[in-house]
């Protein structure tokens, strides 16, 4: 990642705060000798900085993550069903390397989406952390296995009701069986009933409709679809 080149050594316990709170001096130099708290052995070093041209919103950038939502919305009984070492969380700024996308290539195309496309996107959801809801199961090598995406629409009828509508439900093809896609559903279905939505909708092909009457859903009405030429 220019103009950073980080590679971890460490595992996360021996990670060191040794990172300034402030710009570091010339940071705007490049190929500057990093300091001794940064330059160590590269055997046991946490990072190592070949290019060191840093500002302190870089630094908190590579340091945080964020979820799209608070990961307090995700069902306590979901999360106790799942395979052992299997967990249930929110989409996170940092998916774009754990196979997010590769996962939803199981569904339809996905394209050409760099990592600054995705964070633009995520960006964006996340401002209106209102109305996208995009979370994944993640397994015990903090692979990206499976998601599903819920929006909420506001409405004027019903009083001003909202609605929610679940889509993109993914399951890599290696981890089907597991009830991971029943789990999703479940844990979306919990969303959006916390959120106050008064019906919660989906469009599947013929042949998945016994899996989502098995989740409680019913059949509703046909869906109709026009597609237009980007």
């Amino acid at each position: 990642m220019d103009p950073v080149n980080i590679a971890i050594r460490d595992p996360p316990h021996k990670r060191v705060p040794c990172l300034p709170d402030h710009p570091l001096p010339n940071a705007g130099i490049r190929h500057q000798t990093p300091p001794k708290s940064l330059n160590r052995d590269k055997k046991n070093s946490f990072v190592a900085l070949h290019s060191l041209s840093i500002s302190t919103t870089q630094l908190s950038i590579i340091m945080s993550e964020e979820y799209l939502f608070s990961p307090d919305l995700i069902s306590p009984n979901v999360k106790a069903n799942l395979p052992k070492g299997y967990t249930c969380r929110p989409l996170s700024n940092k998916d774009y390397g754990r196979g997010f996308l590769d996962v939803l290539k199981v569904l339809t195309t996905v394209g050409d989406i760099s990592e600054k496309m995705y964070l633009a996107r995520f960006n964006w959801m996340k401002a209106r952390n209102d109305s996208y809801y995009l979370l994944v199961i993640v397994d015990q090598n903090d692979r990206i296995v499976g998601s599903g995406t819920l929006l909420i629409e506001r409405k004027f009828i019903h009083e001003t009701a909202s609605t929610g509508h679940i889509e993109d439900i993914a399951v890599a093809k290696d981890q089907q069986g597991k009830k991971l896609g029943l789990r999703i559903i479940e844990a979306l279905d919990y969303v959006c009933e916390k959120q106050g939505a008064y019906k919660n909708t989906l469009v599947c092909k013929d042949h998945n409709i016994p899996f989502y009457e098995k989740c409680g859903f019913k059949r509703g009405q046909n869906e109709m679809t026009r597609y237009y030429k980007l």
